[in-house]
């Protein structure tokens, strides 16, 4: 498994090619603001059994968006 951290329009280019954007902020966060088709695994969630919703043969995009 590879880390990177990617520019806007390479994230762009990744989710026009089936990538999976996944935000880690809360629930409550979640629904107050994320990105158009992003799925919401909180972080403190994240593990085996909530990392089995995602597609395993995608690229997946983690992504927080916490200025606080």
């Amino acid at each position: 498994m590879s880390t990177q951290v990617f520019s806007v329009s390479e994230v762009k280019r990744l989710l026009e090619q089936g990538a999976q954007l996944v935000d880690v902020l809360s629930e409550a966060e979640f629904e107050h603001d994320h990105l158009p088709g992003a799925i919401n695994i909180p972080l403190k969630r994240l593990d085996a059994t909530t990392a089995a919703r995602l597609d395993r043969d995608r690229p997946v995009i983690v992504y927080c968006n916490d200025f606080g």
